[in-house]
């Protein structure tokens, strides 16, 4: 009798060892009750991240410790219901939470944002009932969520039978999968290509193959390298937003534009972590700088002291106010994607396309000005510690190559042109699949 052919899971080539951070699961084991309690949470995560955060992106591996730290800390759980487990938090504490985690870690509080994103695809392009059952299985299980989606890619490929939908394919970015739970899948009917299908289906299957060759020179820990995916179905159930029995897209939730939200509610996950990731650089060059840089001995007006160099006070100043300000903007785009989820949640078909538009630039304005100052700081940093900075041992290079990586996702000065013709002409911008 032939041996039977055992499928095989994808299996990174090295990974970080969830052991390391095994003392979080007790420590963490009561979960924060209020927006505080989860903010502090995040400080205390990305404090434990900072410690060695630059020997770990150099080391490259697969992040399966630092998903178990995010897990024994319950923030994948922030936006998830009480009834299931989670906080229950509005989005304006997520992006807090993700823009803290990322103070510590770029690449861990990226994570975290796409899995907030990616958990509540549901709510935003499902129907009522799937968006239960997935919040349900997501909080209960403690599950990390990442994604196959990226529209600059070819569409998986979807064929289908009267009870499933069968996804195949490749995709070359597909962030924080490698290591989840679950991955939402996007694809396009195979004889109807502009008819799109997300699907949120279990990641350990034969089927979905990562090749692991993420290598870039900044969010290094973010498993964002490509897959093929193969043979990999789902019910018609699962179906986020179709008609079980039409096999069409379900009108009243995919013909209304309250899934367009989808689009700037990711945007604004990028702009809070590359906001993290700034805030991050200066509270780190600030702590070198106090205690490693050296006054200039041939200015003229020589000081004793780096810290009382005017050019330095200058500098600094002038970084804490533009990333102050871009604080205070997210923030106010935070308050209104509250507004809007509080409002048409549980009214999606009153939302009108509208509002949509005027949060869109909203949400453009915050990713253009943390795009432009998270590019300033993190470079600048280096002119206000000094050459001895720049020793690759330090690791204050990973916060610019950081937001260098992830603010090429897409180019900003489509946003700048965007925001351009909403002033001078009083249009919203057609929802795309970065807008």
């Amino acid at each position: 009798m032939a041996t039977p052919v055992v499928p095989v899971i994808s299996q990174a080539p090295s990974a970080t060892d969830p052991a390391v951070y095994a003392e979080y699961e007790s420590k963490w084991a009561t979960y924060p009750t209020d927006a505080q309690g989860w903010l502090e949470r995040a400080r205390e995560v990305a404090a434990v991240l900072s410690v060695d955060a630059a020997a770990r992106e150099k080391a490259n591996k697969s992040p399966k410790a630092e998903v178990a730290l995010l897990k024994h800390s319950g923030l994948l759980k922030v936006l998830g219901p009480k009834k299931y487990g989670g906080g229950e938090q509005p989005w304006s504490v997520g992006y807090e939470v993700i823009r803290e985690v990322a103070k510590g870690d770029g690449s861990i509080g990226m994570l975290l944002g796409y899995h907030l994103l990616w958990s509540r695809t549901a709510h935003v392009v499902g129907n009522d009932e799937q968006a239960e059952r997935f919040q349900k299985l997501i909080i209960e299980n403690n599950y990390y969520v990442g994604g196959a989606v990226n529209p600059r890619d070819n569409d998986l490929k979807i064929t289908y039978d009267d009870s499933n939908i069968t996804y195949n394919g490749f995709k070359n970015f597909t962030t924080g999968a490698a290591v989840s739970d679950l991955i939402v899948l996007e694809g396009a009917i195979h004889d109807r290509p502009e008819e799109h299908i997300f699907a949120i289906v279990p990641t350990a299957q034969a089927g979905i193959q990562f090749h692991y060759n993420w290598d870039n020179v900044g969010l290094r820990l973010t498993e964002s390298g490509s897959a093929k995916i193969e043979g990999i179905s789902a019910p018609w159930t699962d179906a986020l937003g179709w008609d079980v029995a039409t096999k069409k897209p379900d009108p009243a939730v995919l013909g209304i534009p309250f899934p367009a939200l989808l689009l700037p509610t990711i945007q604004l996950v990028f702009s809070n972590f590359y906001l993290g990731i700034a805030l991050g650089a200066l509270d780190f060059a600030k702590k070198y700088t106090t205690t490693n840089t050296r006054a200039w001995p041939y200015g003229g007006d020589n000081k004793e002291k780096a810290t009382d160099e005017f050019y330095i006070l200058s500098t600094y100043g002038n970084f804490f106010a533009h990333l102050r300000a871009a604080e205070a903007l997210a923030n106010q785009a935070g308050a209104e994607a509250d507004r809007i989820y509080g409002t048409y949640q549980n009214n999606r078909a009153a939302f009108p396309i509208e509002e949509r538009g005027e949060w869109a630039e909203l949400v453009a304005s915050v990713k253009v000005v943390t795009t432009d100052v998270g590019l300033r700081v993190t470079a600048g940093v280096f002119e206000v510690t000094g050459s001895r900075a720049t020793a690759s041992k330090v690791g204050l290079d990973r916060f610019w190559r950081d937001i260098r990586t992830h603010t090429l996702h897409d180019p900003v000065a489509y946003k700048n042109r965007e925001l351009g013709r909403y002033v001078l002409l009083g249009e919203h911008p057609e929802p795309t699949w970065y807008t």
